[in-house]
C-alpha cells in the first residue's frame, strides 16, 4: 500500500503539489490522470525519496521508503526508460542490481524472459530502442519482485503487444496482491486496466473515485442514429421537450441519403419502438457512452497547463491571402 498524506511541495515560489491526499491500495491498479504539469512526477518522485515535501508524508507499507530494508522487494519503479547505462548490457545491468541489493542471481533470467529481452541479453542498454528500454526498465522493477509498483507513463515506445503486455503486467500483478500506481496519458488504457482512479490538477487532486463511477458520472443517455428519414426522426420528438436530437458528422460507407444524429435524453427501447411504428428506416441504431477520455478532458481542461491551437483547416484570412497571391501569378502570366 502506497499512501500520501498532505503533501505539498514548493520550488521557489512555484507550488508543485498543494495539500494532496490519496491511497493505491494493495490488490488494486490505481490509475494517477493529470495534464502536463500537474505533478504527478514529483508525487513519485517525493514517494521514492528522491524529492523532499515540503510538508506532508509519503508511506510504502506504513513507513518511509528509504527505510525499507530492502527496497527493490518494496517497490518496483519505472521513473525513467532511459535509466540504464548505456554501456552496459542488459544482463549486466540487471546482474549488477540484483548482486547490490542481495536478489539471487536466477532471478535476472527470469525478468528477462518474462519481458522478452532474453535474446538480446548480450546487447548495450545504449543500442536499446525506446519501447526495448521501458521493457529493460520494467525488468529492473520487477527484479526484486516487489510487494508495489510505481509506473510513469510505462508503455511510452511500446508496439500494441507491449502495450497489451503492459495492461496484463498491472492486471496480474494486482490480482496478486501488490499496490499499483500507473501514471498515463493514455486513457483508454487507464481505462482498461486501472480500477481506482487519482485525477490531479494544477498540484492538487481534482477526484478520487473508481473508473466505472467516473465514467457513469459523467455518461448521459444518448443513442446514435444513422438514418435517410431524417425528416420522420425530428417529427417523432416534436413534442418530446426532453429529448433533444443533433446532427453529426456521418462517418463513411453509409449510402448518399444517410444522415446522422446523436439522440439525448430518451429511452433506448422507446425510440426503437417510435422508430418501427413510424416506419423509419435504420442504417444505426446504438447506445453510446462517454468514454474516459472524454470524460477526462470534461475535468481537466480548465487546468491544463499546455493547451494547442485546434487542428483544422487553414484560417480563412490564409486562404484569401492564397488565392490574391494566385491571382497576382495569374495576372503576371497573361
Amino acid at each position: 500500500m502506497m499512501e500520501f498524506h498532505d503533501v505539498s511541495k514548493s520550488f521557489g515560489a512555484r507550488t508543485v503539489l498543494d495539500d494532496i491526499s490519496f491511497t493505491a491500495h494493495d490488490g488494486c491498479v490505481t490509475g494517477f490522470v493529470g495534464p502536463n504539469g500537474a505533478g504527478k512526477s514529483t508525487t513519485m518522485r517525493i514517494l521514492l525519496g528522491l524529492v523532499a515535501p515540503t510538508s506532508g508524508t509519503a508511506l510504502v507499507d506504513g513507513v518511509p521508503y528509504a527505510k525499507h530494508p530492502a527496497p527493490m522487494a518494496s517497490v518496483g519503479a519505472v521513473l525513467d526508460a532511459r535509466r540504464a547505462p548505456r554501456n552496459r548490457t542488459a544482463y549486466t545491468y540487471l546482474t549488477t542490481l540484483a548482486y547490490t541489493n542481495n536478489i539471487p542471481k536466477r532471478r535476472v533470467d527470469e525478468v528477462l524472459n518474462l519481458t522478452g529481452l532474453a535474446s538480446v541479453r548480450a546487447t548495450k542498454a545504449g543500442r536499446f530502442s525506446l519501447g526495448m528500454s521501458q521493457r529493460l526498465a520494467i525488468a529492473a522493477a520487477m527484479l526484486g519482485e516487489p510487494k508495489n509498483l510505481v509506473l510513469d507513463e510505462p508503455v511510452n515506445g511500446l508496439d500494441a503487444e507491449g502495450v497489451k503486455w503492459v495492461r496484463d503486467l498491472c492486471r496480474n500483478s494486482a490480482a496478486q496482491g501488490r499496490a499499483v500506481l500507473l501514471s498515463s496519458h493514455l486513457m483508454n488504457e487507464v481505462a482498461l486496466t486501472a480500477d481506482a482512479l487519482v485525477i490531479i490538477g494544477d498540484g492538487r487532486i481534482l477526484r478520487q473515485t473508481t473508473v466505472a463511477d467516473f465514467v457513469a458520472e459523467h455518461s448521459r443517455p444518448t443513442i446514435s442514429v444513422v438514418t435517410p428519414d431524417a425528416t420522420k426522426l425530428h417529427a417523432m420528438f416534436s413534442h418530446s421537450p426532453g429529448v433533444r436530437v443533433t446532427e453529426t458528422a456521418l462517418a463513411d460507407g453509409y449510402p448518399d441519403d444517410a444522415r446522422a444524429f446523436v439522440v439525448e435524453g430518451a429511452d433506448l427501447a422507446a425510440v426503437a419502438r417510435g422508430c418501427a411504428a413510424n416506419g423509419i428506416v435504420m442504417y444505426r441504431f446504438a447506445r453510446e457512452r462517454v468514454s474516459l477520455e472524454q470524460a477526462y478532458m470534461e475535468l481537466t481542461h480548465a487546468h491544463a497547463r499546455y493547451v494547442s491551437a485546434p487542428v483544422g483547416p487553414p484560417a480563412s484570412g490564409m486562404q484569401a491571402d492564397m488565392r490574391q497571391q494566385a491571382a497576382r501569378m495569374d495576372g503576371g502570366a497573361r
